[in-house]
C-alpha cells in the first residue's frame, strides 16, 4: 500500500491461468478510470467503494466485477447468504460518483504528478514513491498497463520526527487514514494505517517511521505545493 509496488496483470493472468487458478485484481487505488484489470486477463476486479468510485469520502463499501458466469453465480449466493449488501442511500451515493469518476480521475493524475515531482526536487525528501515517476522501479509497468498515474503517493523525509512534523503542520491537507477523495489527505503510516504490523515486518517491506503518504485530492496543486512547502520548513 504505502510501498505502491504493482504487479504485471497481464503476466500473473497467464500463470494463474495456466495453474488452473483465478487472478483476482484489488484495484481500488487506480480505479476503472485508470486501470482496467479485467481487460487485462484478470477474472475478478475488488474495489472499495468508499475511495475513488463514491469520491466524496461519504460512504463505505466494496464490490467484486467478475466476468465468468459461475463466480457471479457464486457471488451472488453469497450476498444472499451473508446479507453483504450496501443500503439504498449508500449504493446511490456511489452511483452518483461515478458519474463524475473521469473527470475527477483525470485532476487525481495531473496533481499526483505535480506534487510527486516537487516532493523529488525538494532537499528535505530523501525518497518519493510514485508510479508516474521514472525513478519508480516499475515505471515502465505503469506506462504498460495504467492510464494515468493516479493519486497516490509516498514520500521519505528520513526521520520519524521529521514526517510527524510534516503531518502537523500541513493546514489544506487533513490528517486522516482514507483515500480516494476529492480532498487531499495526509497520513503517516507505521502510526495510522500500519500502526498494528510489527516494527521488523514494516522495515521488510520498506515502510519506514520516516516514511509519509498523500492521497492527492482535486484542488489546485499551487495551493497542495504551498501546503508542502510552508509544511517541509
Amino acid at each position: 500500500n504505502p510501498v505502491l509496488r504493482l504487479t504485471d496483470i497481464a503476466r500473473t493472468a497467464e500463470i494463474a491461468h495456466a495453474h488452473g487458478a483465478r487472478l483476482v485484481v484489488d484495484n481500488t487505488f487506480a480505479s476503472p478510470a485508470v486501470q482496467r484489470p479485467l481487460e487485462l486477463g484478470a477474472d475478478m476486479s475488488v474495489h472499495s467503494t468508499t475511495k475513488y468510485l463514491n469520491g466524496h469520502s461519504d460512504s463505505v463499501g466494496g464490490i467484486v466485477v467478475a466476468v465468468r458466469d459461475d463466480d457471479i453465480e457464486w457471488l451472488r449466493f453469497v450476498q444472499n447468504a451473508a446479507g453483504a449488501i450496501l443500503g439504498p442511500f449508500d449504493s446511490w451515493l456511489v452511483l452518483r460518483g461515478t458519474k463524475t469518476l473521469a473527470v475527477r480521475m483525470a485532476q487525481h493524475n495531473v496533481n499526483g504528478m505535480a506534487v510527486a515531482q516537487f516532493l523529488a526536487e525538494h532537499p528535505k525528501v530523501k525518497q518519493v514513491i510514485y508510479p508516474g515517476l521514472p525513478s519508480h522501479p516499475q515505471h515502465a509497468l505503469a506506462r504498460t498497463q495504467m492510464r494515468g498515474f493516479g493519486g497516490m503517493l509516498s514520500f521519505d523525509v528520513g526521520t520519524f520526527e521529521a514526517a510527524r512534523r510534516v503531518c502537523n503542520r500541513v493546514k489544506l491537507m487533513a490528517l486522516a487514514e482514507s483515500l480516494g477523495g476529492v480532498e487531499t489527505l495526509i497520513s503517516h503510516p507505521a502510526t495510522m494505517t500500519h500502526a498494528s504490523v510489527p516494527a521488523e515486518r514494516r522495515l521488510e517491506i520498506g515502510l519506514t517511521d520516516s516514511l509519509v503518504r498523500i492521497s492527492v485530492g482535486i484542488e489546485d496543486p499551487a495551493d497542495l505545493i504551498a501546503d508542502l512547502t510552508q509544511a517541509l520548513g
